[in-house]
């Protein structure tokens, strides 16, 4: 959370940090400018005290409603200082010279934010060179933002919440959709007497999304047969939509202009399921239960996945703690935090690099799956959960999980 921003950078002897780079899509700024819906901009925040957003002065305006401290980039002159110059990178060092003085900023400074990254590298090469009053620091694996963010409070909870109420009405409208064709021999059939694809259901899911007023910027998984097999193949538009085969439908959307994410997974059969499948999916919802029951405050999130894959090896099936190339069985791990990104802090992947522990304010999916590509099917089931201020566990997603859709 933002309030532990401060803690963070203690941690990590911060004596100030920079988020920087364009909004959209670069959570870090959405997350330090408050969603205020800027092109782009600056937040500088040394430790102790209150952020501040350097602005270009086109959106002076757009800025306040950041509820930050605004500095108005005119008074840095940058196209002054590009004239002076005559290079765009002595010119880019020179105006952090101007900002840090003129906000009394030096020591240790972490940079956050989106840019490429040859870009990056060599501008903060040149800023460590050329400015003798900072030592640049930069972040590998989790970075101090990350940390602040993998943390939500009941507010950023709710936002999540509500965007998962419209995620589950775009499901239920897809069902409804496949419901309402005719079924032919073993395919369900359009009005026009052709086959139903997937690609005609994808557009439907697209009209969906639209209407909630959602953005679908990572595209959803509806995959069917033999493609839900291979866990993130979207789904081919030419196959048609056949009864008794495993339908996976995985759509995770965010609020528009960049917000918070939801990820939900369903995955049905239409008219009925082969007692192949019916096994598999009662494995899965079982593992599904089980680990949301077990999910507690201080616990190392790697023991979950370790918990999975003893759960489905126990069953018969290959994991990847037996084989960690396996490409049938469990070949993921269990879940992953969601917040402003769709993959974000906590991680679950039992690897000696991963060191989270569930914390109060963690937003995270639980979704175990199998996965038998050679047999025609895969299943997921994967709902959101959330760990409130008290350490109670909370089920975000309030959608059933009947595997088989009657028609």
């Amino acid at each position: 959370m933002k309030q532990d921003l401060d803690r963070l950078m203690t941690e990590r002897g911060l004596d100030a940090i920079l988020v920087a780079g364009k909004v959209y899509g670069n959570p870090a700024m959405y997350y330090m400018t408050n969603g205020a819906g800027l092109t782009g901009g600056r937040v500088l925040k040394k430790r102790g005290e209150d952020p501040v957003l350097l602005c270009s002065p086109i959106e002076r305006e757009q800025a306040a409603a950041s509820g930050l401290s605004i500095v108005n980039m005119n008074q840095y002159d940058f196209i002054g200082i590009l004239r002076e110059k005559g290079d765009r990178l002595a010119a880019m060092v020179e105006l952090y010279r101007r900002i840090f003085a003129d906000l009394g900023v030096n020591g240790r400074v972490g940079f956050y934010g989106a840019m490429d990254r040859g870009s990056a590298w060599v501008v903060l090469n040149a800023l460590n060179a050329e400015l003798e009053a900072v030592d640049v620091h930069g972040d590998f694996g989790t970075t101090l933002i990350d940390a602040a963010r993998a943390t939500k409070d009941v507010v950023e909870a709710e936002r999540i919440r509500e965007v998962g109420q419209r995620t589950c009405d775009i499901v239920s409208r897809t069902v409804e959709f496949l419901k309402s064709h005719q079924v032919g021999e073993d395919e369900l059939i359009q009005p026009d007497g052709s086959p139903l694809t997937v690609g005609r259901v994808h557009e439907e899911i697209n009209r969906f999304i639209a209407e909630q007023r959602l953005e679908d910027p990572e595209g959803f998984i509806f995959s069917i047969g033999r493609d839900a097999g291979v866990p993130h193949n979207k789904g081919c538009p030419e196959e048609v939509i056949s009864l008794g085969q495993t339908i996976i439908f995985d759509i995770f959307p965010c609020e528009a202009g960049g917000g918070y994410f939801f990820d939900l997974t369903r995955t049905f059969c239409l008219g009925y399921a082969p007692p192949e499948i019916e096994k598999a999916y009662q494995d899965v919802y079982e593992c599904a239960e089980m680990a949301i029951e077990a999910y507690k405050v201080g616990t190392e999130t790697r023991r979950y996945q370790q918990m999975t894959c003893e759960f489905f090896e126990e069953r018969g099936h290959p994991t990847i703690a037996s084989d960690s190339r396996t490409e049938t069985g469990y070949v993921h791990s269990l879940g992953h935090g969601v917040g402003l990104a769709i993959h974000e802090e906590p991680r679950f992947s039992d690897d000696p690099t991963n060191t989270d522990v569930l914390q109060p304010g963690h937003v995270f999916t639980c979704e175990p799956g199998l996965y038998y590509p050679d047999r025609g099917f895969g299943i997921r089931i994967e709902d959101m959960i959330w760990i409130d201020p008290e350490g109670k566990v909370h089920n975000l997603t309030d959608f059933p999980k009947d595997l088989v859709i009657e028609l």
